[in-house]
């Protein structure tokens, strides 16, 4: 007999979503649960067997199961139907099983389509809190981080902070301790997507507190990752605020949780962002060298395996990106130029803030080799990778920099051409 073939399809879903198999077990007798009534009893072992292959073909209550909690047909979960049906599967009661069907699939729909959490009326809550709840509050996340990458982090404070105010309303009902920390950890999510917006708004009033809140939601969930993430975004905004000697030892604490000293992917992002940070403070040997070891981790990493969705952005183009700022910052703009241009080449189509953001760093690199001409044709490429965006509040101080180093720099007649030029469109961003 040939050996089973291993069901990729799910594990690949387990690991996106970070759901192991007792937890993946406990979401579909859930689901089960809201069909008949009943809790369903998949076991761990139940879904191993399904991983393995050993089981291509679930009961028909886990099967519907299994699709209202990811959101996918099972058979875009790897499974393959039988010729016939197993004489051992029982079988739903045929009276109301075509309800209970539409039951199953419309809460896959829903799973699938979620956008921004909403939380449902009290009559049609449950009791319990499970593995679906937590899903479906993700899907939101997995949302708002498009929507940053699309046009900026602005403008969504309050949504993200109505998703954390969700995820921690959950924790009043019956969950797994397992569950409780997922909840706690999707609410750090949300809150330092918050923080986030302020921050790519320039609006850096509040942000703090947002992070502080995210911290300690992190260490309710235990997560070492959304630690990290906290810390990661704690130094950027005191860089922001010019407090660069908290900003480095932001960066040096992201760099000691337990994720970034067993994850080169998280290691390599600490030691960029403890790079940009020293060589805003001044100190170029200790930024080069923070540099060259993001460079060297990043190298290690599985870039391929699927990754929580706040450091998606992170790889080889946000790395040269990161690096054009060090190399500019520490007075090296030939190779903050060269940076740039790998890191716009790089650069997934989707990423349209942080191709803008690119570019302007590329002006500025320019600009401060002299190249004037270049360098202005170069800015005015921002607005068009924008339009139809309002432009965040942290590109419009990036643009604002590179004006004054324009008018720094150059004859007055080229300044305030180049002002007059982008005046309008600025205003209309």
């Amino acid at each position: 007999m040939a050996a089973a073939e291993s069901n990729l399809p799910l594990a690949e879903w387990m690991v996106e979503h970070r759901m192991s198999a007792p937890e993946l077990a406990d979401a579909v007798n859930d689901a089960v649960a809201q069909l008949t009534g009943r809790t369903g009893s998949t076991s761990e072992r139940t879904v191993f067997r399904w991983l393995s292959g050993e089981n291509r073909w679930p009961q028909e209550r886990q099967r519907l199961a299994l699709e209202a909690v990811t959101g996918r047909a099972v058979t875009h979960l790897g499974f393959v139907p039988r010729g016939k049906p197993s004489e051992n599967e029982p079988a739903l009661p045929e009276e109301g099983s075509d309800v209970h069907r539409r039951r199953f699939l419309g809460a896959a729909a829903s799973t699938a389509a979620a956008a921004i959490p909403i939380a449902p009326p009290a009559s049609a809550r449950t009791s319990h809190v499970g593995t679906a709840d937590v899903i479906r509050l993700r899907s939101g996340i997995e949302r708002l981080v498009a929507l940053d990458d699309e046009r900026g982090g602005h403008g969504l404070e309050s949504v993200a902070l109505a998703g954390a105010a969700e995820a921690l309303d959950l924790q009043r009902r019956s969950a797994t301790q397992r569950v409780r920390q997922r909840l706690f950890a999707v609410a750090t999510d949300y809150t330092a997507q918050a923080a986030w917006s302020r921050i790519d708004a320039g609006q850096l009033d509040g942000a703090e507190a947002h992070l502080e809140r995210a911290l300690t939601l992190a260490g309710l969930a235990q997560d070492s990752e959304r630690a990290m993430q906290v810390w990661n975004l704690r130094a950027m905004l005191a860089r922001q605020q010019r407090n660069y000697h908290e900003a480095v030892a932001a960066a040096q604490a992201a760099q000691a949780t337990a994720v970034a000293r067993r994850s080169p992917l998280h290691s390599s992002l600490a030691h960029a962002r403890t790079a940009v940070c020293l060589a805003h403070s001044g100190q170029e040997r200790p930024a080069l060298r923070h540099l060259a070891r993001a460079e060297d981790t990043l190298g290690k990493a599985e870039l391929e395996q699927p990754k929580a969705s706040w450091i998606v952005f992170y790889g080889p183009a946000e790395l040269h990106s990161l690096s054009a700022i060090v190399h500019d910052e520490v007075g090296h703009p030939a190779e903050a130029e060269a940076a740039s241009h790998r890191a716009l080449a790089a650069l997934a189509p989707s990423y349209r803030r942080n191709r803008a953001h690119t570019t302007a760093r590329l002006a500025l690199a320019q600009l401060h080799q002299g190249d004037i001409e270049q360098a202005c044709a170069t800015s005015g490429q921002i607005f068009r990778i924008m339009a139809g965006t309002t432009l965040p509040g942290r590109m419009r101080q990036l643009l604002g920099d590179f004006q004054r180093d324009l008018i720094a720099s150059a004859p007055a007649a080229v300044a305030h051409e180049w002002t007059d030029q982008y005046r309008s469109e600025w205003s209309a961003s």
